[in-house]
């Protein structure tokens, strides 16, 4: 993928040129941004395998470009992404975005490489699959690589439905040998093979259909080619096969509005060759708000977690509840706090976090976030790996 990134940056140049030296008359607007982040993160725990460190200091840098003309029916965009780290295989770039836009008056096609999110829980999101997860960016799974697609949206009056032709798949990120929250053995990305004999070049598609009907909003998907997440066989020794298998995946997710409460529902079915299963997350969301005429609003966060591969799961939430709270100061610095806990229902092993973000005058931005492993069960094939890798980290950005 990446030797061909030097081609579509030309090409995307190259639009831009003739698109600033059209002679139509049509009205140009662009906008370029660029947020620079120092990040910290400190592991307070003595390390679990050989070559990690405690003390985690990077340097990330994230270009943003928009140009429009057409009177705005016509966009390129552009997200960048490159992070310099201690860790090799966490000093790494990517580029998030970078497509071509036309909209229409029920229709947008965008042609490149582009981020699409579907969910509605909070802990996990199970039907969210067109991307594949930068796990080296964070342990939530909420950083994404970009994808290379053909998306075409059409908007009807009995809702909307996104087709989506993915010609190329992205391997997951995976620690190095100095990064922190891995398994003991290295996961080489290079060396996880492919089910289908096109390899990365296996042509995939998918399809969903949402649509708002008074209080529920829906979304019905399908999904068809190469599974984002790659299917490991564990042994005492550690992982003796990796493979990225074809799959189906069947999606739902359902949020409902009842006044201050939000309910919330994903599931999906996944058959493949190597790895069947069902898996849901349910809950909801109440809402207090602007406690004693404060402006203060607090969420009250519940969530059940069911993934029928149990203990194989890589995601570690298999049958547990969440608990967390949000909060939202409304004020001027934009001041949010979120946090909670997820608690495995089958044994003792417990998962906290924190995140946090308030702004610094005009420019600048302050975020925290934390992970903390508390009574986590020797038999939790993945989870016993991370015992050690509780974390605090603060990030300073600053906005150009």
């Amino acid at each position: 993928m990446k030797k061909n990134i030097k081609y579509i940056i030309i090409l995307f140049l190259s639009v831009i040129g003739y698109s600033q030296n059209n002679s139509d008359g049509s009205s140009l607007y662009h906008n370029f941004e660029m947020d620079i982040e120092f990040e910290y993160r400190y592991f307070y725990n003595s390390p679990s395998f050989y070559g990690q460190k405690s003390n985690y200091p990077s340097l990330a840098f994230y270009p943003n470009y928009n140009l429009e003309w057409n009177k705005g029916y016509e966009t390129i965009n552009f997200e960048g992404f490159y992070r310099l780290d201690i860790d090799k295989e966490r000093t790494h770039w990517d580029i998030r975005e970078l497509y071509y836009q036309k909209a229409s008056s029920n229709w947008e096609l965008s042609l490149g490489i582009k981020k699409v999110f579907w969910g509605v829980t909070e802990s996990v999101h199970l039907v969210d699959i067109i991307n594949q997860t930068d796990a080296v960016e964070s342990f939530d799974g909420e950083q994404k690589l970009g994808q290379p697609m053909v998306q075409f949206s059409l908007n009807m009056d009995f809702g909307t439905i996104d087709v989506f032709y993915l010609p190329y798949h992205r391997k997951r990120t995976f620690p190095g040998e100095k990064g922190r929250i891995r398994f003991p053995i290295v996961i080489d990305s290079d060396n996880i093979s492919y089910e289908s004999s096109a390899q990365e070049w296996h042509q995939g598609f998918a399809v969903r259909y949402s649509n708002s009907f008074n209080n529920v909003d829906l979304g019905v998907s399908f999904f068809k080619g190469t599974g984002r997440e790659p299917y490991f066989e564990f042994t005492n020794e550690g992982i003796s096969n990796a493979i990225y298998p074809q799959i189906n995946q069947i999606g739902l997710d359902i949020q409902y509005t009842q006044n201050a409460f939000l309910w919330k529902l994903e599931s999906i079915y996944r058959p493949s060759n190597f790895q069947s299963f069902f898996a849901l997350a349910a809950g909801l969301e109440y809402t207090i708000g602007n406690i004693r005429s404060t402006g203060v609003d607090l969420g009250l966060i519940g969530e059940y977690l069911y993934d029928e591969r149990d203990e194989l799961a890589l995601s570690a939430m298999q049958n547990d509840i969440f608990l967390g709270a949000r909060i939202a100061l409304n004020d001027v610095q934009d001041t949010s706090i979120l946090m909670g806990g997820i608690l495995d229902l089958e044994s003792s092993s417990t998962i906290f976090s924190l995140e946090a973000s308030r702004r610094l005058g005009s420019s600048f931005k302050i975020e925290l976030e934390g992970r903390f492993f508390q009574n986590i069960s020797k038999n939790d094939l993945i989870l016993n790996n991370f015992k050690s890798d509780s974390f605090i980290g603060v990030s300073l950005i600053k906005y150009f």
